[in-house]
């Protein structure tokens, strides 16, 4: 299994930190926050980490709040942060800047190309909406991918790991924001924007199509990924709309010979099947496929096809994977495997997960990675992938 992503704040983090904080203000207790930093640290998990380190530095750093920003934008400017070390930071200014909303919004700008500001700038559109917004805006048009993607991801209604910002959950607020953004010439960005509109359509369905007509009918280089991508959940759920949005005729299309490998499958295994679908009209074919057991059902996608006709036929083939990786409980016992075309359940087999190679028969977390941006920071360190 991959390393805990805890556990990649530690002593090197700190270190890296310590040294770039020194850099810019001789004065800092660099061995007092370091052995404050690290001490207490091994039991704690992720955020709780980033808090530990967060809290360490504000104690090394008795200064008035615009000064210690500056020292952090200074720090930030050497170029030698990364996610694990520079997090802290941006923690650091949430917590601290917010009665300074101009001098903590720079700081975020100047930390996002290094470490993740997503988080760190929704205390101050909680708390200074139109201000933070307005700063959001410029953010948007600037030069720098990284700071336009914070434009985006800073606002998303449903932003992992991150706390509800009430005003961000209501249609509209943010749509100037991402009319800005929406044709970006960043993959980068423009994967954030489409998250952002997933987020609206969970809770506003009707609006996200709107908005995605309207761009699409507006044009641009790259509309057609955004929107395909931005009604990736829709299709999850078979919103008839959201079909039509892609050309699909909802209802339409069967499926035939669902064979699978294996009726059993072990935590820590593969469930390995086959099915061929039948379009049951010319256009597109959107293929999904779930997994169910009481109480729990997960949809996938499978596959997307274009008939140029009636009956036109489609093999597709799947492993889908049953490898322990964090956060989801999957006890053994029966499963139904459906598969969905356009929308609709076309077929159904049953299967059964059993114990892990352990023997144990206990339930494993499986198949379910932490949240993660759906693309990975392309420059100047790392940053979390988050849905």
């Amino acid at each position: 299994m991959a390393q805990p992503l805890k556990d990649l704040i530690n002593a090197r983090s700190v270190s890296v930190l310590a040294d770039g904080m020194a850099a810019v203000w001789p004065s800092f207790p660099r061995a007092r926050f370091t052995e404050r930093a690290l001490a207490g640290l091994g039991p704690l998990e992720l955020k709780g980490r980033v808090r530990h380190v967060s809290t360490a530095l504000h104690d090394a750093l008795p200064l008035p709040y615009p000064r210690a920003a500056e020292l952090v934008r200074a720090c930030a400017a050497r170029g030698e942060l990364d996610l694990w070390s520079g997090w802290p930071l941006t923690d650091h200014t949430a917590v601290h800047g917010l009665g300074h909303l101009e001098a903590a919004m720079a700081t975020l700008a100047a930390l996002t190309p290094y470490s993740t500001g997503e988080f760190a700038v929704r205390p101050y559109l909680d708390h200074h909406r139109d201000d933070a917004l307005k700063i959001m805006y410029g953010w948007a048009e600037s030069p720098d991918e990284h700071l336009r993607r914070l434009a985006s991801e800073g606002s998303r209604p449903r932003l992992p790991w991150a706390p509800r910002v009430g005003w961000l959950m209501a249609p509209g607020p943010t749509l100037p924001l991402l009319d800005l953004l929406r044709d970006d010439p960043s993959e980068y960005v423009r994967r954030s924007v489409a998250n952002h509109v997933n987020d609206l359509a969970k809770d506003h369905p009707d609006a996200a199509l709107a908005v995605l007509a309207r761009w699409r009918a507006g044009g641009g280089s790259h509309v057609e990924r955004v929107v395909r991508h931005a009604v990736r959940g829709l299709l999850r759920s078979g919103h008839p709309e959201a079909l039509v949005l892609l050309g699909a005729t909802p209802g339409s299309g069967s499926a035939r010979a669902l064979t699978l490998e294996s009726d059993t499958v072990a935590v820590g295994g593969s469930l390995t099947f086959s099915v061929t679908v039948t379009a049951g009209a010319p256009g597109p074919l959107v293929v999904k496929y779930a997994v169910r057991r009481v109480g729990s059902r997960r949809v996938f996608h499978l596959g997307e096809r274009s008939a140029t006709a009636e009956g036109a036929e489609f093999t597709l083939r799947k492993s889908h994977s049953f490898r322990p990786v964090t956060t989801r409980n999957e006890p053994p016992g029966p499963r139904e495997l459906d598969v969905i075309v356009n929308g609709r359940v076309a077929a159904t087999a049953p299967f059964t997960l059993t114990g892990g190679s352990d023997g144990s028969g206990h339930g494993a977390t499986v198949g379910h990675r932490p949240p993660r941006n759906d693309e990975r920071r392309p420059s100047r360190g790392t940053r979390l992938r988050a849905g």
